[in-house]
C-alpha cells in the first residue's frame, strides 16, 4: 500500500494546509509520496522535516516584515521579486527558523515539487533535493509570473507549477499511490476566473509562446481538474480536505487573525477527522 499526499498552492492561503499537516504530525502520520505545488511544496518541506508549527512560527514572526514580502523587494536589482529571496529562502530556513536537515534527509518519503517549463508550457515533477540550502527548486515552484524572476535549473527556465498542474493528484495516482489525500486551499464552490492581467502575459513572456499558451488555458484547465477531482472523490479514489470559507483570505494576506483562523481550521479538521483519514489510508 502506497500512500500519497497532494498539497495545492495558494501562497499565504496555504497556511490552511500547514494546520492539516501539523495535525498529521501530532498523530505521527507520514506519507510514502508527497507532491506539492508552489507554497504547497515550499511549506510542505516542514512536514517532511517533521517540524510541527514551524510554518506558523514563520508567519507569526515575519509575515509583516518587509524583508519577507512586499513590493519594495521588487525594486532591488539583485532581487526583482515580491518576496525577499535571500531572506525567505536562505536566512529563514538556514539561520532564523532552520529546517532540521538531518530529519529532512532521513525521511524516506518521496518528495516532489511541480514546476512549469517555459519552453514547453508543460509541468515537470522534480524531486526536491534534501541538501540544497539555496532552495532553488522551491523558489521555482513558487515563481508566479510578474512577481518572481524566471528560475533556471540545469539550463531550463521554470516558473510556478500551478500554471500547468495546480492539483497533481493524477500524477500521484500515476506514480502508484493506492490512497491519496488531497489538501486544497479553496472552498468547495470555488471556480477560477480569468485574471485581469492575463493579457500582459503575451507581452512580458513573448519569448516563450508555449508558456503564454499554457497561461491562456490555465483557468479552464484548473476548473476542469476540479471537476475530475470531484468525480475521483465521489468514487473514493481520493480523500479531499478543503477549507469551508477562505474567500476573504488573499494570496498575500498579512492579517494574522485571518491566517490564524485558517491554520486552526485546517488543524481542527484533520484532528477531528483523523480516524476517518487513517481508515481511508488503510
Amino acid at each position: 500500500m502506497k500512500t500519497g499526499l497532494v498539497l495545492e498552492g495558494g501562497a499565504n492561503r496555504t497556511l490552511f494546509s500547514c494546520g492539516v499537516t501539523d495535525a498529521f504530525l501530532e498523530h505521527d502520520l507520514m506519507f510514502d509520496y508527497i507532491i506539492g505545488v508552489s507554497a504547497g511544496a515550499a511549506w510542505g518541506a516542514s512536514f517532511v522535516s517533521r517540524q510541527k508549527q514551524r510554518n506558523k512560527q514563520i508567519v507569526d514572526r515575519y509575515m509583516n516584515d518587509k524583508r519577507y514580502m512586499g513590493f519594495n523587494n521588487m525594486l532591488k536589482l539583485n532581487n526583482r521579486c515580491y518576496y525577499g529571496l535571500d531572506f525567505a529562502y536562505n536566512q529563514i530556513p538556514n539561520k532564523l527558523i532552520p529546517i532540521d536537515y538531518e530529519t529532512y534527509r532521513n525521511n524516506p518519503c518521496e518528495f516532489y515539487a511541480v514546476v512549469t517549463n517555459l519552453e514547453t508550457g508543460k509541468p515537470e515533477y522534480l524531486s526536491v533535493p534534501r541538501d540544497d540550502k539555496d532552495n532553488k527548486l522551491l523558489i521555482a515552484t513558487c515563481a508566479l509570473p510578474f512577481l518572481f524572476p524566471i528560475v533556471m535549473i540545469d539550463g531550463k527556465p521554470y516558473m510556478d507549477g500551478g500554471i500547468s498542474d495546480s492539483i497533481p493528484y493524477e500524477k500521484a495516482l500515476a506514480e502508484g499511490c493506492d490512497r491519496v489525500v488531497v489538501v486544497l486551499t479553496r472552498q468547495a464552490d470555488y471556480r477560477k476566473s480569468t485574471e485581469p492581467i492575463s493579457h500582459l502575459i503575451n507581452i512580458f513572456y513573448r519569448k516563450y509562446p508555449a508558456f503564454c499558451e499554457a497561461m491562456k488555458h490555465r483557468t479552464d484547465n484548473y476548473n476542469n481538474c476540479l471537476d475530475r477531482l470531484a468525480g475521483a472523490e465521489k468514487n473514493g479514489d481520493v480523500f479531499v480536505i478543503r477549507p469551508k470559507n477562505i474567500a476573504d483570505v488573499s494570496r498575500t494576506e498579512r492579517d494574522l487573525t485571518k491566517l490564524d483562523r485558517i491554520y486552526n481550521e485546517g488543524y481542527t479538521y484533520a484532528d477531528i477527522h483523523f480516524q476517518e483519514i487513517a481508515d481511508y489510508l488503510k
